[in-house]
């Protein structure tokens, strides 16, 4: 989800652009507006309070900004959430741990050879017909748009597929227009697919109703044969949306391994010292109620094979073409 609100800091945040103030200001920033602290609580034991007395010790009047900057950093890295980052003219404060600490389960060489180099495009998705007469799509981003005539004339030419592969691993979201737009033409009919609530206030759980959010079938051509996601850790934020929904259509089989998550929509603020916060204030859940924040399970788990590296197979692909011939 790339859509960000910027604005300056506000009066009530602390204003001195001094080691301190920066860190207070952030921690109290995110204090204020951060969305997921009960959850990262129960799930991963983050205590805010705790963390502001222990990285403020860290702080003193005499250390460089690339000091303060690596603190302030690691103080925020300890809610593991890929949407929440440090960005300083030198370097961006990140925690990626939702993927790097797992297997990647993508080869590009080999994922690339599925499509070869006689492959059709509709707008930013790649697609072509494998000699088992399956349909597969590459879907590398949801940011660059994606128009429904793009969508509808892809499925016209795949029609006659007897299934069809959806291949968004290492996608790491764009736009969620994009993503809910590609989904629209699996259904045929409306379906919740999940709830979305707003912070409204400055404690942890001052949120608003949740409201419900639904999945309106794309006008035309809609697909009506069987459909397998495959998945990895890099599938984040729009993309881990996409799978939320497909999760709830009929036909729909992910396989791959589970999502990186990111269900939170990113704002973003300065602190004192110019440096751009960005951080989850918008929660989304899946049409359950449940946080997707940590990643969406397959339903198939698969990892991709050392023995098919060697073949230049993809078994995460592989399965989902035998899977479709059930």
């Amino acid at each position: 989800m790339m859509m960000s609100i910027t604005s300056c800091v506000d009066e009530e945040l602390p204003t001195a652009d001094t080691p301190s103030g920066n860190l207070e200001a952030l921690w109290q920033l995110l204090d204020e507006r951060y969305c997921f602290f009960d959850y990262k609580h129960d799930e991963i034991g983050v205590d805010w309070d705790e963390v502001h007395e222990r990285y403020r010790k860290m702080i003193n009047n005499d250390m460089t900004r690339r000091q303060l900057f690596e603190v302030c950093c690691n103080m925020i890295g300890e809610l593991r959430d890929g949407h929440v980052n440090l960005g300083a003219a030198f370097d961006l404060g990140r925690n990626w741990s939702y993927w790097e600490d797992y297997p990647e389960n993508y080869y590009d060489s080999i994922a690339r050879s599925y499509l070869g180099r006689d492959y059709s495009m509709a707008a930013s998705l790649k697609y072509k017909v494998l000699d088992d007469n399956i349909g597969y799509v590459r879907c590398e981003s949801f940011s660059d748009a994606m128009g429904e005539g793009n969508i509808g004339s892809m499925l016209s030419i795949l029609a006659t597929c007897n299934g069809l592969i959806i291949d968004i691993r290492n996608n790491g979201g764009g736009e969620l227009t994009n993503s809910e737009r590609l989904a629209s033409f699996f259904t045929n009919e409306r379906r919740l697919v999940g709830y979305v609530y707003h912070k409204t206030g400055k404690g942890h759980n001052d949120f608003s109703t949740p409201k419900a959010i639904y999945l309106d079938p794309a006008k035309g051509i809609r697909w009506q044969k069987p459909v397998v996601v495959i998945t990895n850790r890099q599938v984040f934020s729009a993309a881990n949306d996409f799978v939320k929904i497909m999760k709830c259509l009929p036909n729909v089989t992910i396989v791959g391994d589970k999502t990186g998550g990111g269900s939170g929509m990113p704002f973003t603020q300065e602190i004192p010292s110019g440096w751009r916060v960005r951080y989850s204030a918008v929660v989304f859940t899946d049409a359950q109620g449940h946080h997707i924040e940590f990643g969406i399970e397959p339903d198939v788990k698969v990892d991709i094979d050392a023995a098919d590296v060697i073949r230049r197979h993809d078994t995460i692909i592989e399965t989902a073409r035998n899977l479709l011939h059930l």
